[in-house]
């Protein structure tokens, strides 16, 4: 494994996995539907990303994480109202 493929696979475990997986859990906890899928959709752009930087695809990896960074922010409002 080169240094792409250990950032590549960082970014789909720490992102996708652990800090969106439990934005969801609490949507699914507390029965926000829009919330939920905000998440789960930033936990699929945010999975995606690591194959940009997997295939050196700078100006996509940076399109990806602002999408995430969008989906998240819409979640967290969601969960806050």
């Amino acid at each position: 494994m080169d240094n792409f493929e250990k950032y590549a696979l960082a970014i789909m475990v720490v992102f996708g996995a652990l800090i969106i997986g439990g934005l969801m859990a609490v949507h699914i906890a507390w029965a926000h539907k829009a919330g939920f899928l905000y998440a789960l959709g930033a936990a699929v752009v945010a999975w995606s990303a690591g194959f940009a930087v997997l295939f050196d695809k700078p100006r996509l990896y940076g399109l990806l994480l602002l999408v995430t960074t969008a989906l998240i922010t819409a979640s967290v409002v969601v969960l806050v109202r």
